[in-house]
């Protein structure tokens, strides 16, 4: 069986030239590519945008009216329903990665790398509102991880 190739139409962009400096060599388009691809099921195009605390806190007290910054926010947007194009803006809040990272004695990058395909597959319509969600979620995140040779994120 051959399985097509999905096509990713990737913007990564940072939410200022401080955070490019220090993160640019970690996060590179090619490897953000590579990690967002791994999660995909359809074409996508998405803009993957890194923040620091003050974006993210404002982004997420705009669109889910909590009042700090969290790790990760996706907006899918169902531009192309009759092409099943995935449409994204994934918002990954750098700092708190970095906290959740360290608190969680993970390394920085696996801690991303998880992150990113969390958000991937909200961005196709993935969820973890109820307990059978929230599981199928974890296993098929468990089993992209793998494929991108990293840990389970939840031992």
């Amino acid at each position: 069986m051959i399985t097509k190739t999905k096509r990713l139409n990737l913007d990564v962009q940072f939410g200022t030239a401080k955070l490019q400096e220090k993160w640019e060599e970690v996060i590179t388009t090619l490897k953000a590519k590579k990690w967002v691809k791994a999660a995909l099921q359809n074409d996508a195009s998405i803009t993957l945008r890194f923040v620091g605390q003050a974006e993210g806190k404002k982004l997420n007290s705009t669109y889910r009216h909590k009042d700090y910054a969290t790790n990760v926010l996706t907006f899918p947007y169902d531009l192309a329903p009759e092409s099943n194009e995935v449409i994204a803006d994934i918002v990954i809040c750098l700092p708190v990665v970095e906290k959740e990272a360290k608190e969680q004695k993970k390394v920085v990058e696996q801690h991303l790398i998880h992150l990113i395909v969390h958000g991937t597959l909200h961005a196709q319509g993935f969820d973890h509102e109820d307990e059978v969600e929230a599981e199928a979620m974890e296993e098929l995140e468990v089993a992209i991880l793998k494929k991108l040779k990293q840990g389970n994120p939840y031992i």
